[in-house]
This record gives C-alpha cells, structure tokens and sequence, in this order.
C-alpha cells in the first residue's frame, strides 16, 4: 500500500512513495531501479530472509537494493518505509562525476545507517507532500545527491572478476552443509568463496540457475525434512537445527519448496 501519490518529476529520475506493511514477509520483487528503503517506523523486529537471523529495525535505518536484485524481510509488526527508486544512470553520472576508481554500480546492505541519506529522503517526501512546489529541478538535485551518498558507500572498484571456480563452489556448498544451523549472510558466504557480495551474487546465479538465498533455503529445507523424517526432535527444535528462525518461518519455506507443511510431510510414508 502506498501513502503517497505517484511521483510528479517523471523525467527527473528520482521518484518516492511511502509504504505500508502489514506484519510478516515483506517482498520486494527485481525492478530496474536502485531502491533505497528507509525504515519510516518505531523500532520494528524482522527477520533476515538469507540468513534467518532476528535483527531491530530502527526509524532511520536503510536497506539498499540494486537494480534487478531482489529484497525483502519478514516484520513481526506492521510498519512503513520510504521506499526511494533511482535509475542506474543517475549512479553512473554521480560515479563519473566523482572521479576515476569510483564504483558506479551498488551492493545490496541492510540496516545502513547514514544520516545524510535519511535528510535527503525526508526532503524529497516533504516536497512530494506540499505538490512539488519545487519542480523537476529540485528533484533532480535530491537524486544527485542521493546517488552521491552512495558512491561514498559502495566498495571501490576492482579488476572485473571471472566465474566462480568449482573450488570454491565447492568450499561455498561444504561451509553450508557444516554451518546450516548458523546465520549465512552473504558477506559471510563470500569471504568463504572469497569474493565480493555483488560477485558471488552476480556469479553464484551465473553457474547455479538459482540464488545464493534459494539455495540456502533449500538446504534449509531439505536438513529439515531428513530430521522430521528420523522424528527424534520436535518441529520446534528441527527449526533451530535447520538454521530457520522459528517453527513458522521453516513451515513457510516448506510449503513453497516442499508443497507441504511439516505435519503433512511427517504423514507421509518413507521410501
């Protein structure tokens, strides 16, 4: 649900609206645009959906996500985000603009905070608010400096990587299987492949098909349907042991990856 109207500088790049959830998974489906989310609510409890791990959102906190990347968290309450979209181009600009070594594409960050970014978007609401008495060029201006803000935090740039080699895919695929019960950020899982996050992403799809997220899930879930198989734990406890933050969170995921609940699962014969 959005609390502002769609936005007014349509060739300004920029555009803004506020968004409001209710409690549980919160989506944010690949768009071309950069987003930047700002947290809008009194501190808000979520869920990591990469890692399973419990984090607080506070009122000025920041989830940022490239263009074409999907993100997203599961809140244990309602609450409300500006959620900002600004065109690659605009990073491109500010990037070359800045000067050479200066990266111009974006990683994916949760719970940011930078004080300048939150100013910079309370601006731009409060001149959607009143009309936009300013017009496309005040806009403009905001998303400059925005993509200002984050070049200055984004990593420098480097030699472009290749693909992941099977060493480590495979060190990647053996961390997992010993550490599935632990968060798996991905900033963990790329210094085990010793690479960047955006490479490892970028890469990690490239040779698998699938994402480094889905395929920790997926892990996730299959660790958990070989303990509900073996029945020496309670749902409860296969949850933790599968590295999911709670008995829901694990039910969610088996029902999109498996078709079934735990219960269902544990009715039906073994081969």
């Amino acid at each position: 649900m959005d609390g502002l109207s769609a936005t007014p500088w349509p060739s300004a790049g920029v555009s803004i609206s506020l968004r409001v959830y209710q409690a549980g998974s919160i989506q944010l489906p690949p768009v071309s645009d950069h987003r930047i989310v700002v947290h809008a609510s009194p501190a808000t409890w979520s869920f990591c959906l990469v890692s399973g791990s419990r984090h607080l959102r506070r009122e000025g906190d920041i989830d940022l996500v490239p263009a074409g990347e999907e993100g997203g968290y599961e809140a244990e309450t309602a609450c409300e985000a500006l959620e900002i979209r600004l065109p690659p181009r605009v990073l491109e600009r500010a990037a070359f603009e800045m000067g050479p070594g200066r990266r111009s594409g974006l990683d994916m960050r949760h719970i940011l905070q930078n004080e300048r970014i939150v100013h910079l978007a309370r601006a731009l609401e409060s001149e959607q608010r009143a009309g936009a008495p300013g017009g496309q060029l005040y806009a403009e201006t905001i998303g400059i400096a925005l993509a200002t803000q984050l070049v200055g935090v984004t990593k420098p740039a480097a030699n472009s990587p290749g693909r992941l080699s099977a060493a480590q895919l495979k060190r990647l695929y053996d961390f997992v299987e010993v550490h599935i019960d632990r968060p798996l950020t991905i900033e963990v899982l790329a210094r085990v492949a010793g690479a960047s996050s955006s490479h490892l992403r970028s890469s990690f799809k490239q040779a698998t098909g699938i994402t480094v997220h889905r395929y920790v899930v997926r892990r996730r879930v299959e660790r958990a349907r070989l303990l509900l198989a073996q029945g020496r734990l309670s749902a409860a406890e296969v949850a933790l042991a599968a590295g999911f933050s709670h008995q829901s969170h694990m039910a969610r995921w088996m029902r999109r990856e498996l078709g079934g609940t735990p219960r269902s699962l544990l009715r039906e014969p073994t081969a």
